[in-house]
């Protein structure tokens, strides 16, 4: 367990232990996705004092980081998030080539050509409200992402090799009564191995499309940050994984 992010979360449990209780009406209250029109393209996590300019309502749920041991040891998270956040900065750079490795920040075929920033976006917004919806620890939190990676695979990797989709977001969590950061800002990296040739035409038959394989993936990679005091730790993929560090 990392020191840091653990003794925030013990911290945050003894806090709660010993405070009043959270209306349990607000925390199971539905998800309201809002426009996301106050959350800055060049967001710092570490700098900024006022959650309001940050607040896009993407969930009516409660959620914060209390470590409670006996929860964490149940695989339980000790928060509950009330709103979520989502940040794409127009600095990312969006490829197009039809290439098998497109340079670029930003790489993206899931969706008709349009906006890329948007689309990234709203899948990013679709998967955190999915993977935090289950957890309902006693702590109010707000869900607050920046991303800084998305590169999916083109047509042609897509359709011959496979390869993989490279994802990499910061995370931060704030007490959402208090404001103040639960514990340091985290860059989480979240990849996924990308279907390539025949798999990944049977998968687009069956319905397993990019989107809704990386959709399920990010939001299965929030609820274990969010529930694990050490948070979510990157699966090794080999080859393509280690073409992407380079």
């Amino acid at each position: 367990m990392k020191p840091v992010r653990a003794i925030a979360l013990v911290a945050l449990g003894l806090t709660v232990s010993a405070c009043a209780s959270v209306d349990p009406v607000s925390r199971n209250a539905p998800y309201e996705q809002v426009p996301n029109e106050g959350v800055p393209t060049n967001y710092d996590f570490g700098a900024v004092e006022n959650p309001e300019a940050l607040t896009v309502t993407a969930a009516a749920h409660d959620t914060s980081l209390t470590d409670n041991p006996v929860l964490i040891e149940q695989g339980k998270a000790p928060v509950h998030v009330k709103t979520v956040a989502v940040s794409v900065p127009r600095e990312l750079r969006v490829s197009e080539a039809n290439s098998y490795y497109p340079g670029g920040d930003i790489v993206w075929r899931g969706d008709p050509i349009g906006d890329r920033h948007a689309q990234v976006q709203k899948i990013f917004e679709d998967a955190m409200v999915k993977g935090v919806e289950p957890l309902d620890g006693p702590v109010a939190v707000d869900l607050l992402i920046e991303v800084k990676r998305f590169h999916a695979i083109s047509e042609k990797a897509r359709y011959t090799v496979g390869g993989l989709h490279s994802i990499t977001f910061d995370v931060a969590i704030k007490n959402t009564e208090t404001g103040e950061l639960v514990v340091p800002v985290r860059t989480v990296k979240a990849d996924l191995d990308a279907f390539g040739g025949r798999a990944a035409i049977l998968a687009d038959e069956r319905g397993d499309t990019q989107k809704v394989r990386i959709t399920n993936h990010l939001s299965e990679v929030i609820r274990q940050e969010l529930s694990n005091p050490e948070g979510y730790k990157n699966a090794s993929l080999g080859f393509f994984q280690l073409v992407n560090n380079l």
